[in-house]
């Protein structure tokens, strides 16, 4: 069998991070390939606009600390992979495994034994996101729970090439719509026809999700749970949930991800306590990284809906965003919190110019200038726009 002649890294490195257009038949072919030669674990999947990482971050802890409590025990342990994309300063942050992100020698290996499956022509062939897909599984096989993130779509996105035991529907909004569709109902039509036998609906910002949900529901056979239904909301729960956000500084947005979360493992039938969400580092979603700084990854005017309830007033925004984002509507939700806008620049070719940043910012009535790497300790900062502004924020102050 063909071994690579490269690190995953250096791999990976050839491989261009976005494409014009995609073959969607490609990746089913190479999981057809791979199939034989690996176990899949109860998969959940988990697709929408808003709130996916935080959401299977959530499930997957959730069911892991579960699953140490019973080794403590005597009892079984419990091993839980969550996919998650796309990283921010380590490729090792998108496959996490019983509680901590994939070694560099878990990936190595890996990579190793699915690029000798799949052979030369075919690993190269595939996307970034479509090979590390397949990378995950063949590094979840032993676990007892996969949890896939998908990254842009839904129906025709890589992490749904296999089956799943439950889908898990997060806020969907308008974004991506080069790929997805020019209005909610095609975005939410090419999502939620991903699902098979059960999908747990969250909350949903625009109602016309909830009847294209019913209806693909209908047609494909699955079973529709909401977890917004008032018979699928524990008060309780709800209370002991709401003390762990005010405790970690959540936002509300964060409340209803942890409350789907909490559905979706009831109904896996996988037992878990509240109480472990005090120890959850969700880094980049409303993440403190100090007392007067947070970071958020989000990016579109769904995302900056939910964070504008949560931030403080008079709040300085490091901001910067992609093209294909509606950056004008995302300054103009944030802007009742916001005292003024400091621009970083960002390393992506899908970044928009300053120059559009500018404008927008000025348009919206913002007052506004570049980032220069100095903080002040009685100013409350938001970085936000993507991961990549993120990310570009933590080299700048040397965060590692």
């Amino acid at each position: 069998m063909p071994n690579p002649s490269e690190s995953l890294e250096g791999f990976l490195n050839k491989k261009p991070l976005y494409y014009k257009e995609i073959d969607h038949e490609r990746v089913h072919i190479a999981y057809a390939m791979l199939k034989p030669h690996i176990r899949r674990p109860k998969t959940v999947h988990i697709v929408g606009t808003n709130g996916k990482g935080s959401t299977g971050r959530m499930i997957s802890y959730l069911a892991w600390c579960q699953g140490v409590r019973s080794e403590e025990l005597g009892g079984r342990s419990y091993s839980v992979g969550h996919y998650t994309s796309p990283h921010i300063l380590k490729f090792n942050e998108r496959i996490w495994l019983d509680g901590a992100d994939a070694s560099d020698a878990v990936l190595e290996m890996a990579h190793q034994r699915l690029f000798s499956i799949l052979g030369q022509e075919m690993s190269e062939a595939l996307s970034y996101f479509e090979y590390t897909t397949l990378l995950a599984f063949v590094i979840f096989e032993k676990c007892d729970l996969m949890v896939l993130e998908a990254g842009l779509g839904g129906e025709f996105d890589a992490t749904n090439v296999c089956d799943k035991e439950l889908s898990v529907i997060t806020p969907i909004g308008i974004d991506h719509q080069a790929f997805l569709g020019e209005n909610i109902e095609e975005i939410a039509a090419t999502k939620i026809r991903s699902i098979q036998k059960l999908a747990l609906l969250a909350p949903q910002p625009y109602p016309e999700v909830l009847e294209i949900a019913k209806t693909i529901a209908d047609e494909v056979g699955a079973v529709l749970r909401q977890a917004q239904e008032p018979k699928n909301i524990s008060v309780a729960e709800l209370v002991e949930v709401s003390e762990v956000a005010k405790a970690k500084g959540w936002g509300e947005y964060l409340i209803d991800n942890a409350m789907v979360a909490l559905k979706a493992l009831e109904l896996l039938d996988i037992d878990y306590d509240i109480n472990d969400l005090y120890d959850l580092e969700l880094f980049g979603r409303f993440y403190p990284l100090t007392k007067h700084i947070r970071i958020d990854v989000g990016h579109n005017p769904l995302a900056a809906q939910a964070i504008v309830k949560a931030m403080e007033p008079e709040t300085v925004l490091i901001y910067n965003s992609l093209d294909d984002k509606d950056y004008e509507a995302v300054l103009r939700t944030l802007k009742p919190k916001v005292k003024r806008v400091e621009i970083i620049p960002i390393e992506s070719q899908r970044a928009t110019t300053m120059e559009a940043i500018e404008a927008a910012v000025e348009k919206v009535g913002l007052s506004y200038r570049l980032f220069n790497g100095k903080l002040d300790e009685n100013e409350h900062y938001l970085v936000f726009g993507s991961f990549y502004t993120v990310e570009a924020f933590l080299n700048a102050i040397g965060f590692e």
